[in-house]
C-alpha cells in the first residue's frame, strides 16, 4: 500500500473484526489463536510490528461484563435458581464469550493501528 494513500479507518477495523488483513481484506491477520502473522500472504502488508498490548483484553472484558451482568439480573428476577448453578453457568458463558470475542477485538485493534499508521504501519 503506498504511503500517501488515504486509509479508510472503518474498513480497516471491520476487516480486523473478520480477522482479515486491514489492507486487502483477503489474507488472515492472525496465524494462531492470538499470534499476529509476520505479513499478509495476499498483499504483503507487514503485520509483525502490530503492538496491541492489553487493550483487546480490557475491551473484551468490558463487553463480556456488559452482556453477562444483565443476563445475571434477568435470571434472578424471573426465576429462583440455586446460586451455585447460576455461578457455574455464568462463568462458563463468560469464558466462552471471552474466547470468541478476544481474537476479533485484537483484529480490530490491529486494523485501527494500520489505518492510523501507528507502530510502523
Amino acid at each position: 500500500m503506498p504511503i500517501d494513500e488515504e486509509r479508510d479507518t472503518r474498513k480497516a477495523i471491520f476487516r480486523g473484526l473478520r480477522l482479515k488483513c486491514p489492507s486487502c481484506g483477503k489474507g488472515k491477520v492472525l496465524s494462531g489463536y492470538l499470534k499476529v502473522k509476520d505479513k499478509c500472504n495476499c498483499c504483503g502488508q507487514e503485520l509483525h510490528h502490530a503492538s496491541v498490548d492489553d487493550g483487546p483484553a480490557y475491551f473484551t472484558l468490558m463487553v463480556v461484563v456488559a452482556i453477562i451482568f444483565p443476563i445475571f439480573g434477568l435470571i434472578y428476577s424471573l426465576f429462583e435458581p440455586k446460586p451455585l448453578w447460576v455461578a457455574l453457568s455464568m462463568m462458563a458463558l463468560a469464558t466462552m464469550l471471552a474466547l470468541f470475542i478476544l481474537p476479533r477485538v485484537k483484529g480490530m485493534f490491529i486494523g485501527l493501528q494500520c489505518a492510523k499508521r501507528l507502530y510502523g504501519f
